[in-house]
Order: C-alpha cells, then sequence, then structure tokens
C-alpha cells in the first residue's frame, strides 16, 4: 500500500479542476453536510440573485441553472478560459456563507462543501445536462413540471 503522501492517490472529494480551456461547462455545488440554509423563499432569491451577479461579474453566460435550498447547478459558458471560475465560485460561497451565518447568529460556520465541473464537449453530453438541470425540481419533489420551478 502506498504512504499517505503518495502525489498517485486519487482524493474523492476535492476533485480535479481542469480549467485552462474555453468552452461550456456543467458545474454543481452543494452545501456542506447538505443542510439547506437557504430554504425560505427569501434566503432562496439571494442564492439565486448571488449567482446570476457573479457569473455576469466574471462574464460567465448562463444557458440553464437552479437553485435550491441545499444545492445549485448551472450551465454556463466560459470567458476566454474556465480559470476564473474558483474566484467566482470561491466569492459567491463567502458572501452567501456569511449573510446566511448572520441571519441564523451562527459566525464562521461552514456553509458550502467543494463544487465540481464537468466540461461540456458532446452534444448529446451537453443536452443531457441541460435536461437533468431543467428537470431536477421535478426530481426533487418540488413541482409537478419544470416550468412551474422559480
Amino acid at each position: 500500500m502506498p504512504p499517505d503522501n503518495d502525489p498517485k492517490l486519487a482524493w474523492p472529494h476535492a476533485p480535479l479542476h481542469r480549467l485552462g480551456t474555453h468552452g461550456i461547462y456543467f458545474v454543481t455545488a452543494a452545501t456542506y453536510l447538505k443542510e439547506h440554509h437557504f430554504r425560505s423563499a427569501a434566503r432562496l432569491a439571494v442564492l439565486h440573485r448571488g449567482l446570476l451577479k457573479v457569473c455576469a461579474d466574471f462574464d460567465w453566460r448562463l444557458e440553464a441553472w437552479t437553485v435550491f435550498s441545499n444545492h445549485y447547478h448551472f450551465i454556463a459558458e466560459s470567458p476566454d478560459t474556465a480559470e476564473s471560475l474558483p474566484k467566482m465560485l470561491g466569492l459567491l460561497h463567502e458572501k452567501t456563507a456569511r449573510w446566511v451565518n448572520k441571519l441564523d447568529r451562527t459566525p464562521g460556520r461552514k456553509v458550502w462543501q467543494n463544487y465540481r465541473e464537468t466540461q461540456l464537449t458532446y452534444e448529446r453530453s451537453y443536452l443531457a445536462r441541460l435536461n437533468y438541470t431543467h428537470q431536477n425540481a421535478v426530481k426533487h419533489g418540488l413541482v409537478s413540471k419544470a416550468a412551474d420551478y422559480p
């Protein structure tokens, strides 16, 4: 068995981010321990607006997104490269965590877990993720028709 400091060991809880190229990406992020920190409509609206704002500020062109009380998904086209993704999501997560922790009087509580991205390079993969994003509220039993989810 290789030693713990062997660089060849995979670390499944910290996905490797390969962001050097321009493209369309499917991104998923979840709250720590899947806690529902954004359960109310007002909290969900803040997270939703925050996602739209950071994507616009970092020149990521959103194509589809869905935001829930404990996770979100989006499909977006990166600017020249996708290297801004960690900074963009870091800013979103930092601001929303600080805000929700202030509301809950829990300063310093960990709110967000890591995120995961996949570059979509095949049309079938893109269409499958697009459908997944649109149908996610139905999958979670929040609505019976995707169009009914805000």
